[in-house]
């Protein structure tokens, strides 16, 4: 029978606590880890203008995600936590690229995590950097990341050849993040390879699994095991 949220703190049983953010992209792809390694955990879902002391205590940088594991250990990185549940169960083989090596996944991920992301954040939350940051500009430099990504899609359906990696879920949700900051814009553009990869993962069963949402996290709360049924 599928299990659903206990009444029992998933922490009380042993399991590693994960605090999270729901629509936080670094977040969406350590749950995408967890949920495929099928690696449970106890969730703690934060809300980011009041995060929880448990979570600043064990992670003084307070930022989402958090794996607080049960030995002590605390993976503060969303690749970290990709990387220790694929470490331990991998059935759909996402450290092992059909095209390319895992040095190959990372690079590319890299990228998105660096000239990517700094330019979709001033993208889409340009006021936070000042009135001298103009968001269409860094739309335009971030655009330039997309077209390589487009490239690869139009020769195979994943970024590394049939079947999706490592660098599919670490990116594609951050690309979606800057197709949702002007959807109208993003639809018109000639990404044909793109378009159709994220579509793809956004209306999967894996997706819509770690989608689901649930109550802010308070001391003395249920905790839901995560991942749930699917």
């Amino acid at each position: 029978m599928a299990e659903v949220s206990s009444p029992i703190c998933g922490s009380e049983r042993g399991l590693p606590v994960l605090y999270s953010f729901r629509r936080c992209p670094y977040a969406m792809r350590a749950r995408l880890a967890l949920a495929i390694s099928g690696q449970r955990c106890a969730l703690r879902e934060v809300v980011l203008r009041d995060k929880p002391a448990e979570m600043i205590a064990v992670s003084p940088k307070a930022t989402v995600p958090v794996l607080h594991l049960a030995d002590g250990e605390v993976l503060e990185q969303s690749l970290d936590i990709m990387r220790w549940a694929l470490a331990r169960h991998d059935p759909d083989h996402w450290l092992r690229p059909e095209i390319g090596t895992l040095a190959d996944l990372e690079a590319l991920i890299a990228d998105c995590d660096g000239d990517f992301k700094n330019h979709l954040d001033r993208y889409k939350y340009a006021p936070r950097f000042g009135p001298q940051t103009d968001p269409l500009h860094h739309r335009d430099l971030g655009e330039i990341f997309l077209r390589r990504l487009d490239t690869r899609l139009i020769q195979h359906p994943q970024l590394f050849g049939d079947r999706p990696s490592l660098a599919d879920f670490a990116i594609f949700p951050f690309v979606r993040q800057f197709a949702n900051t002007d959807r109208a814009w993003f639809d018109v553009q000639s990404f044909a390879g793109l378009r159709t990869w994220l579509d793809g993962h956004l209306n999967s069963e894996l997706f819509q699994s770690v989608m689901t949402k649930e109550a802010a996290w308070r001391p003395g709360d249920m905790e839901p095991i995560f991942p749930g049924p699917r």
